[in-house]
């Protein structure tokens, strides 16, 4: 009796026929490529903001965001119950599919310099928005809409209303 070479059989049951020597990288499966490159990530311009509105304001010698308008309408909005903050004001983000751009309406306090402020504004929006984001920023414009004088009252803190 003679015997007959089976074909279509791998040489190593369980392994990947096809040329390959039947070791996987344990990463890829049958989607191809690593699971991390598989599909899309979006960010909304709102998230941008956001994270750049909060960003900005921590920056010493920024009194408050937006033009007086916007915060004038902010804090009748803030007054309403369930209206809260708006950390986007005085925020606008313009989101690509790998960049992104931003302009900021600020209200710097008196007697700090209005460049220091802005270039710590940018290195600090820019920071956070590239580190959350992991979008390249290529542009920050800063608008000084205002200055907060000492004796000026605020429009953001206004006292809370008498109860009659």
């Amino acid at each position: 009796m003679t015997e007959t070479p089976q074909r279509n059989q791998p040489d190593n049951p369980g392994g990947v026929s096809g040329g390959d020597d039947g070791r996987r990288n344990p990463l890829t499966k049958r989607g191809g490529g690593a699971p991390a490159t598989r599909g899309r990530t979006t960010i909304a311009d709102g998230v941008v903001e956001k994270i750049a509105g909060m960003a900005a304001r921590d920056v010493v010698g920024v009194h408050a965001m937006g033009s007086g308008f916007s915060r004038t309408f902010g804090a009748v909005r803030d007054r309403v119950p369930g209206g809260g903050k708006s950390v986007t004001r005085g925020v606008k983000a313009e989101v690509g599919e790998s960049q992104t751009a931003l302009d900021l309406e600020i209200v710097v306090d008196y007697g700090v310099s209005i460049g220091d402020v802005a270039r710590e504004v940018r290195e600090n929006v820019v920071a956070a928005v590239e580190r959350m984001t992991s979008l390249e920023v290529v542009e920050v414009n800063i608008a000084v809409s205002d200055v907060k004088l000492p004796d000026e009252e605020d429009d953001e803190s206004e006292t809370e209303p008498r109860l009659q």
